[in-house]
């Protein structure tokens, strides 16, 4: 990372609605329950707003926006502060409240609620209010300035349909600033990040698959302020798409109103990136890359994105069932060369507290910095010193991820790190029984995939693969088919940045 530049640095974390800091220090004494009406109170709890109120259960369902279900009784109504999405106080002394209200284990939709103080105190009220939002955004930045794309050619092609229903509420009830395109075709994605104005933005938003996650990143290692770009400006996935892989991992949910309010609530999150080149071309690569099995069951199942996520479990059967193999030979630079090794160093970071704030150092506004060089250089240098190609005559899976979660049901890396600098590497042999086949996409389901004795499981930094006997074949980085041809990749820890739950790990069942 380019050096520091003191005190003029751009805080990522910059909060443009924190002036209400001065009201609490001149309120200290902030009770935590405010009045609002003889027979009505609103709360600060633990970890939740308690709305108190007598006449709710009078009033009915609708009033002020409560519903009166799942675990609240008649007159009270607990709000986590994970939902709140904004407050604020009018003139008149009203304090109104907007939160996302929970329909359905996969639905929310912004309600308000909204009382008038017995007592009118604007001062009070406005920092009681401000003490709700810290307790709502915690080390969150509020109101982000969010540059939203849409492609309305990925999945099923709803993605517009899907951000107007059950995103843009979300956003504009938490008071986001947004600037909303829509992608016309194919590396779009990579043109709008190489021009944007990143200071005009705190995240790039993509109601897509993992494509234009894919192309934004690609577009901001082009700029010759990558690592600016890079760090600055977070890339987020609203799922909109047959591959949603980066919102499972970094939100724990495929639901687009659910992804919008973690979008709302994320933390900033370095995550690593690796450069793949293949002949004269390099590229950044924030999901995986495969050859073999995987590679096939994603590419060659394209005329079945109508079956959505289920056309990967689909492929991967019927390809498993025909004991395919994949022959290559391999170079491998390890850091973790066994299944213990990658448990202890995954088990050790799980046990770190959740990280609130980025620690890294941006580069200064206009200053060159491009992507890092290549440690290890291309694939057309010679093989690295300490390296050694090793062949793979019946290889039927070679899988790099940087997430955990491919799909869903598909936890295929459960020790991966966002920025541990490394890649998760599984190898398969193609020669399996059909039996032990099966029970190994069952065993991926049931989360004992790691534990198998047959799944050759490490941490690697780089490698090179060079496929052989084939003429031709199946080659995926982040899900888009490249040339069947040899290529080489290493991490890069800390290039990119993602918007977390937690700041440090993957919403995924870790090992």
């Amino acid at each position: 990372m380019a050096d520091g530049v003191g005190e003029d640095a751009i805080d990522p974390f910059r909060d443009p609605s924190m002036a209400g800091n001065a009201i609490n220090a001149a309120r200290a004494d902030v009770p935590a329950t405010l009045a609002v009406g003889r027979d009505a109170s609103l709360t600060l709890g633990t970890d939740a707003l308690i709305v108190l109120d007598e006449l709710l259960e009078s009033k009915g369902a609708g009033c002020c926006g409560i519903s009166l279900g799942g675990g609240n009784n008649k007159t009270t109504r607990s709000i986590p502060f994970y939902n709140v999405l904004w407050a604020k106080t009018a003139e008149d002394g009203e304090v109104i409240i907007h939160h996302a209200h929970v329909v359905s284990k996969q639905v929310v939709r912004p309600q308000i609620i909204s009382y008038k103080l017995e007592k009118s105190d604007n001062d009070l009220a406005a920092a009681w209010v401000e003490r709700l939002l810290e307790k709502a955004y915690g080390a969150s930045q509020r109101q982000k300035r969010i540059k939203v794309l849409i492609n309305p050619f990925g999945g099923q092609g709803k993605a517009s349909q899907m951000y107007h229903k059950q995103i843009a509420p979300i956003f504009a009830a938490a008071r986001c600033e947004l600037d909303v395109e829509s992608t016309t075709h194919n590396g779009h994605g990579i043109e709008i990040a190489q021009n944007l104005d990143i200071e005009k933005f705190d995240v790039v938003a993509c109601c897509s698959g993992d494509g234009i996650p894919h192309e934004v990143w690609n577009g901001f290692g082009k700029r010759e302020d990558a690592r600016r770009a890079l760090v600055k400006v977070a890339v987020a996935q609203l799922p909109c798409g047959s591959g949603n892989a980066l919102c499972l991992n970094s939100n724990g949910t495929d639901s687009p109103s659910l992804a919008a309010l973690a979008v709302v609530k994320g933390l900033r999150t370095p995550l690593g990136l690796a450069s793949v080149t293949q002949g004269d071309r390099r590229m950044l690569s924030f999901l995986s890359q495969s050859a073999g099995i995987v590679a096939e069951t994603d590419l060659a199942t394209e005329h079945l994105r109508w079956m959505g996520s289920a056309r990967f479990t689909y492929g991967f059967l019927v390809r498993l069932l025909k004991k395919a193999v994949y022959p290559a030979d391999i170079a491998i630079k390890v850091e973790y060369d066994n299944k213990e090794a990658v448990r202890a160093a995954y088990r050790a970071e799980a046990a770190n507290p959740t990280r609130t704030h980025d620690e890294r150092t941006l580069p200064a506004p206009g200053q060159a910095c491009a992507i890092p060089p290549l440690k290890y250089g291309t694939i057309n240098d010679p093989l690295p010193d300490g390296w050694e190609l090793v062949p793979h005559d019946q290889l039927g899976n070679f899988y790099a991820g940087n997430l955990a979660y491919m799909s869903p049901d598909a936890n295929f890396f459960p020790a991966a790190l966002p920025d541990d600098g490394c890649l998760d590497l599984i190898r398969i042999k193609g020669t399996l029984p059909r039996t032990k086949s099966i029970a190994t996409l069952l065993a991926i389901e049931q989360h004992t995939f790691f534990d198998l004795p047959h799944v050759d499981y490490q941490k690697i930094s780089a490698y090179r693969i060079i496929p052989k006997n084939q003429k031709e074949g199946y080659i995926s980085v982040d899900g888009e088919r490249i040339p069947f041809q040899p290529f080489q990749v290493e991490m890069h820890k800390e290039l990119g940045t993602v918007l977390s739950k937690n700041g440090h790990l993957f919403e995924a069942r870790g090992v």
